[in-house]
Formats: C-alpha cells, structure tokens, sequence
C-alpha cells in the first residue's frame, strides 16, 4: 500500500515539473512597444497572453500616425483592473504606442494625380506626365482600416494649359475629410537629340545620341522619336547638341558625289556589261541618280548599289547600250 501511495505521489512530482513552464510560458508578458490600427488599445495589445482579457479597452489610442509613451505601472494597473491578476511591468518603465495611418506624401499624390487623369483621358501615357503641384498639403493622413483610402470625386485639366484641380475625400478616423490638389500637369514626349555636336557629313553613331523629354507643345514639327531613324545617317548641316533632331537635317550617307567617275554594271537578259561614267547627281545607297557614260555621253538612269558603284536594269538593248550610239 505504502509503496502505491508513493508511486502515486512520485507521479503528481513529474506532473507538475512538466506543466510548471507551460504555465511559466502563459505569463502575460508587457510589451515594450506597441502597434495599433484601432482608436483604442486593449489589454491583448499590451500583454501576450492576455487569454479571455485581450479584448478588454485600457487606454485611448495616440491620433493617426503618431505615438504615445504611457508609464509601464499605469498599464499593470490598468490590466489588473481589468480581470488580467498576473499583469506587471516585467521591468519595463513605459511602453510606446504606435498608432498606424496611412500616409502620402506630395510625391505619392502627384502619383495620385498623375493616375487618375490617366484613367479619365484615352490614350495618355501616365508615365509621360510631369506633375508640379501647386496647392497640396505636405502629407495626407487616412485611416489605414479602409482598403480605398482616397476617392477621387472630380479632375478637372486642361490640356493645353495645363492647369488641374482635383477634389477627392479622404477617410479618416470619424468620417471623412475634403482633400484639393492643384497645379500643373504636362504631358511630355522623348525625342532625340545629339550627346556632341556633328560636321556637316559626319555619320551618326549610337554613341553619339541621347534622349531628352520635353513638354509635347514645345516639341517642333518632324521632331525625331526613335534612334533607329538617325544612326547611320548622315548630316547635312552643322547640328549642335542637346536640341530635337530633325529628319531634313540628316540623309543616308552620300557614295556617289556628282561629277565623281563610278563603274556602271549594266544588267539585261543573258547578259551583263560594266562602263565607266560620270554621276550627274550626288546618291545614297538604293537612290536613282543620272550617269552620263564617257565614250556615249548617253545619260541613263542608275540605282547606286554601293560607294563608287551603280546599277543599270533593262529589257531591252535601245535604253542598255551604253558604249554605242548604235541601236
């Protein structure tokens, strides 16, 4: 019998070792800072294992996006009060709360903006659009609990000026507030320009081009947009830097000046002849350009083919003879 009673008591031992830091684990424990999204700060926000008192409201919640020191012995106090016995400081003197916003600074709501006239004008590229805001807070605070913080009401823009206003609401702890945004909204457009200067004749390399972004009723008629319309070009003019290209001021490169002697290839049916002439026009490759063969002096028409070289086609030996004026 004594050794049972002694079994039976050895077990209670082991059981109570092994829950002992369960329950030391269970403690309610004060944090020492404290994040909350609610008007009000509960016991379950101050303490971890707050159990059935989590719920139970301790302190008013700081305004929205701000914080707030309350002594650590106010808390325990407070916590006791309210059912949670085991609650004390754990050491702490105060405890920080945080209470959350969401906030928008004047970048975000020219973001803002920049959006919303994308959404109410077809066909305008929101990521071309220079923003500068006029009138605007410096920062905008709204109730983070609301998935839609900011409701756009009304935009209104002017295109050609430029000129916007833009009415929204905002959410906010009780409610809602107005919210206006001003100023001026440009639409912008990239267009080529040259990194260095280039000669007249010069050839146009990658290297040699930039982008510039600039307002769209300032870019000039024919402005270049895309760099593959001007490498490999050549200038016609003098161009300076850091100003919109235009496509009369380059031209594919000249291979033939006019009065250079060139080598004609003559193509016809079952047949193929090379002269020597002289050009009459300058010409880029792929351009028709008069030759005046030198023993004929008969002018054709040619296609240059590459520098010093052009290409004659015909179906009949009348136009092909080059070397003869017989026919």
């Amino acid at each position: 019998m004594m050794k049972q009673l002694l079994k039976a008591a050895f077990g209670l031992l082991l059981i109570g070792l092994a829950t002992a830091p369960s329950r030391a684990e269970e403690r309610p424990v004060l944090r020492s800072q404290v994040m909350t999204l609610s008007d009000i700060v509960t016991v379950g926000d101050f303490y971890t294992n707050a159990g059935r008192f989590a719920a139970k409201p301790l302190f008013r919640s700081p305004d929205m996006g701000t914080s707030g020191n309350v002594p650590a012995s106010d808390v325990a106090e407070r916590a006791r009060a309210a059912g949670l016995e085991t609650a004390g400081t754990d050491g702490l003197r105060t405890v920080v709360v945080y209470r959350g916003a969401t906030k928008l600074n004047r970048d975000q709501l020219a973001g803002l903006v920049r959006k919303s006239l994308e959404e109410r004008n077809a066909g305008l590229n929101a990521d071309k659009l220079d923003i500068r805001l006029l009138q605007a807070p410096d920062q905008v605070l709204a109730d983070p609990k609301v998935s839609d913080p900011i409701r756009i009401d009304r935009v209104e823009w002017s295109q050609t000026s430029g000129h916007f206003t833009l009415h929204a609401t905002v959410a906010v702890e009780f409610g809602t507030d107005r919210l206006i945004l001003s100023g001026i909204a440009t639409e912008m457009i990239d267009v080529v320009t040259l990194a260095q200067p280039v000669r007249r004749g010069d050839i146009v390399k990658e290297e040699d081009l930039d982008m510039l972004r600039i307002a769209r009723n300032k870019v000039p008629a024919g402005a270049l947009t895309d760099l593959d319309d001007i490498v490999g070009k050549q200038a016609r003019i003098n161009v300076r830097a850091n100003a919109p290209l235009s496509r009369r001021d380059f031209q594919r490169p000249v291979l033939i000046e006019r009065g250079e002697k060139i080598t004609v290839t003559f193509i016809m049916p079952g047949m193929k002849l090379t002269s020597r002439a002289q050009a009459m026009d300058d010409g880029a490759k792929g351009d028709v350009i008069d030759v005046m063969n030198l023993t004929s002096r008969r002018i054709v028409p040619a296609i240059v083919t590459s520098r010093g070289q052009v290409r004659v086609h015909a179906a009949n030996p009348i136009v092909a003879s080059l070397n003869s004026e017989t026919q």
